[in-house]
C-alpha cells in the first residue's frame, strides 16, 4: 500500500465514516467467520459512540480488494475519524482486541 492508500474516505467505501471512528469489514458470501466478525463489530459500533461499522463485499469490489492487497475474509480495518487505517487484521477479531484498536484510533 503506497502513502495515499493509508487513508479510506466515504467516497471509496461507499459510506460516511464515523465521527470519531469507523470498523471497515470486507466479508465474502459464504465466509463463516464474516457473520461472527458482522456480530463483533456492530456490538463495539453500537458500544461506542461516533463509531460506524461498514461492511463491503469483496466480490463486488474486486477494484479495493486489489488496491488494499486483501487476501482473505473476513479482513477488518480501524479507521480513525480521518479515515486513516490505525490498524489492519485478518481473520475474525476478539471483542477485547477491536476495542483496544479502537483506542488507537480514538486518540
Amino acid at each position: 500500500m503506497g502513502p495515499d492508500a493509508e487513508r479510506l474516505g466515504a467516497d471509496v467505501l461507499g459510506a460516511e465514516l464515523g465521527t470519531r471512528a469507523t470498523l471497515v469489514q470486507v466479508s465474502s458470501a459464504f465466509c463463516q467467520p464474516c457473520r461472527a466478525t458482522r456480530r463483533v463489530l456492530g456490538e463495539v459500533a453500537d458500544m461506542v459512540g461516533g463509531v460506524a461499522h461498514v461492511e463491503i463485499d469483496a466480490e463486488s469490489r474486486l477494484d479495493l480488494v486489489r488496491s488494499l492487497e486483501i487476501l482473505g475474509t473476513p479482513t477488518v480495518f480501524v479507521l480513525d475519524a480521518s479515515g486513516r487505517v490505525v490498524r489492519r487484521a485478518q481473520g475474525q477479531p476478539r471483542k477485547a482486541d477491536v476495542i483496544a484498536a479502537l483506542g488507537e484510533a480514538v486518540l
